[in-house]
């Protein structure tokens, strides 16, 4: 076999490898194929699969004059949900249980577990267009039954959490909500947490994740993993 051959073999070799999905933890079921956008429903010229990635994109020529969204098939309720995330400047988000109106400006709104290039938002938990920031990163946050907000402790001090972070490479970001109440963690460490018993809140609605309208920006997801927790 010649060298030039066995370059593009290895060449191959190491994009199958890339690409590959590993099997889900027990209990969990992967919402990622790794090579198709099957389920998800977005604007595929913002949404795409490179190099085994789902992968968001917005350019300098056309920017976009409000979010937009790749949205999974189903609803969710009470679950958990682990996926690697990178980010290249803009801002995104874990969108969960909210509501779906096509004839909005931004047709998901609701809660998302939030980052961003910055470090601004990142390990916030944001309901989007509705009741705005619901736990700041850092902080255990009780919302009771008339909407008031209370912090009630910390998990950490936000500065250390944010610097313990590097947006631009693989991050795991893992969602846990059990009615109302919501733990974000970003590589095994808590972020927030927030007991939320408003009765306004949203029980159960959909899924997605987001580039945000503004400056140029890429963010990507990969090993996608979801429990359904009301079973």
């Amino acid at each position: 076999m010649s060298s030039r051959r066995v370059v593009a073999c290895l060449a191959l070799a190491f994009a199958l490898a890339a690409s590959a999905v590993a099997a889900p933890p027990e209990g969990f079921v992967s919402l990622f194929d790794g090579k198709t956008l099957d389920g998800w429903d977005g604007n595929p010229t913002l949404w795409s699969v490179v190099d085994g990635t789902i992968t968001g994109q917005t350019k300098s020529t056309s920017q976009l004059k409000h979010n937009e969204f790749l949205i999974w098939k189903d609803q969710v309720e009470d679950f958990e949900l682990r996926l690697k995330f990178r980010i290249e400047g803009g801002n995104s988000g874990i969108y969960y249980r909210c509501r779906k109106d096509e004839k909005a400006q931004d047709p998901l709104i609701g809660t998302q577990a939030d980052f961003d290039g910055s470090g601004k938002w990142t390990g916030v938990i944001m309901e989007y267009l509705l009741r705005g920031i619901l736990a700041p990163r850092g902080q255990k946050v009780v919302i009771d039954e008339k909407g008031n907000q209370k912090t009630v402790g910390t998990v950490g001090d936000p500065a250390k959490l944010l610097a313990a972070i590097d947006v631009t490479k693989w991050n795991d970001y893992t969602v846990i909500a059990q009615g109302g109440h919501v733990v974000l963690k970003i590589n095994g460490v808590p972020q927030c947490e927030l007991d939320d018993r408003d009765p306004r809140r949203i029980v159960r609605g959909w899924l997605g994740v987001q580039v945000h309208r503004g400056p140029p920006m890429k963010v990507q997801f990969k090993d996608i993993y979801f429990k359904d927790l009301t079973k």
